[in-house]
């Protein structure tokens, strides 16, 4: 869908914190139904929380966090911006993270240490802010691979899915600021709209749920089909903007395997020598956004 003249209003009143986006909603949307909240509950037991264990936190360094999901046994899908520095545009190193797989109330199913994070190709951090990159937020994937593969009955990795079209109802599973203790679970939520590689989703999220799992429902279970990359708002009611894996994911899944082959003993980080530095992006929740 273009931008087109009908579309340009509504891009002024879509605020999108860290990111420069205009972004075209359709004009059939007219007084759409927003989520609230979403229906946020928190997965705070074991029976609930099982179907999600695949959904973890990944801790970065002593600093802060984002969401993640396993979805193979030794890969874990995020947001690009994940593995930045926001301070200084550089690349974190591998060893500063550990994915907690089913993190909740202080232990996790699974603790992993990570081998190898690779952004998106396209990714840059630093232009977010800026009006240097429209599409800037449709890169804004990356892989960790694990240094040691999860391989436990209680989780099996998250199957993935096709791009979301609007309308959709979605799920988001995600840790964040003021609930980083357990995994929530927001099952009311829709795709109001699309537009290049974004969807734009009407349930709010906060900091450190950059990364989380966007779930569809279908025939054969939940399957991952985008991932959170940012708050928003818009005409003042909060809302996602979330990034589709169709046609990236099994790109980036090659190279990361080509890249875990070839690569020396320790960790390192894989950029394809195609990201930029930048000044800021990142939108992991830091210790000072904590209350």
């Amino acid at each position: 869908m273009a931008c087109n003249t009908p579309c340009v209003s509504l891009c002024r009143r879509v605020a999108v914190r860290f990111l420069a986006l205009c972004l075209c909603v359709l004009t059939s949307l007219s007084g759409p139904i927003w989520a609230g909240d979403g229906n946020l509950r928190t997965l705070d037991t074991g029976v609930v929380a099982g179907r999600w264990a695949a959904v973890g936190r990944i801790n970065i360094g002593e600093n802060g966090f984002c969401t993640g999901t396993l979805i193979a046994p030794d890969v874990v899908l995020t947001a690009a911006h994940c593995l930045f520095d926001k301070a200084t545009g550089q690349p974190h190193r591998p060893d500063e993270r550990t994915f907690l797989a089913g993190w909740r109330n202080g232990r996790a199913e699974a603790y992993r240490d990570v081998a190898l994070l690779l952004p998106h190709p396209d990714y840059r951090p630093g232009l977010e802010e800026t009006d240097a990159q429209m599409g800037q937020t449709g890169s804004d994937l990356g892989l960790m691979k694990l240094a040691q593969p999860i391989l436990l009955p209680s989780i099996t990795p998250a199957p993935t899915g096709s791009f979301p079209q609007g309308g959709d109802r979605v799920e988001i599973v995600s840790y964040a600021k003021d609930r980083s203790e357990a995994a929530s679970l927001q099952d009311v939520c829709s795709v109001l709209a699309t537009e290049g590689r974004i969807a734009v989703l009407d349930c709010p999220v906060d900091f450190g749920a950059s990364g989380a799992p966007v779930f569809r429902d279908t025939a054969y279970g939940a399957e991952v089909v985008s991932v959170i990359s940012a708050k928003a708002e818009m005409d003042g009611k909060p809302i996602a903007v979330a990034v589709p894996l169709e046609g990236v994911l099994p790109g980036l899944m090659t190279q990361l395997d080509r890249a875990g082959r070839a690569a020396t003993p320790g960790v390192r980080t894989i950029s394809g020598g195609r990201v930029g530095m930048g000044s800021g992006g990142a939108k992991f929740l830091k210790v000072d956004d904590a209350p």
